[in-house]
């Protein structure tokens, strides 16, 4: 996982449309923690970061800040309304597993 940098935290702050509050530390410090949370779980879901300037890298920044913002809409312990999962978020999480490289460890039949 990349540590989180300034230019990629200042785009998750003007995604989640939090830019007005960058200095605010309760925000810096969440922002961080659902960072770490949203690319732990990419890497566990067998998704492994894409290099940089790439169209997978695009797809995984996007799911990642997807998932960052999710968590800061849904602070709360209980959620009220009907809660579902945003197809297109799951069309290209599913695309990034499908996509992603083999090792050959995976493939010795063995």
């Amino acid at each position: 996982m990349s540590p989180l940098t300034e230019a990629r935290r200042a785009e998750l702050l003007a995604y989640c449309k939090l830019t007005e509050f960058a200095e605010d530390p309760e925000v810096e410090a969440l922002i961080g923690t659902y960072y770490g949370a949203a690319a732990a779980y990419m890497s566990q879901a067998g998704i492994s970061e894409p290099p940089e300037g790439t169209p997978r890298r695009a797809q995984y920044d996007l799911c990642v800040n997807a998932m960052v913002l999710d968590s800061w809409d849904r602070r709360e312990i209980s959620v009220s309304g009907t809660v579902s999962e945003n197809p297109a978020f799951r069309r290209v999480v599913n695309q990034l597993k499908m996509t992603e490289n083999v090792s050959n460890l995976d493939t010795s039949g063995g």
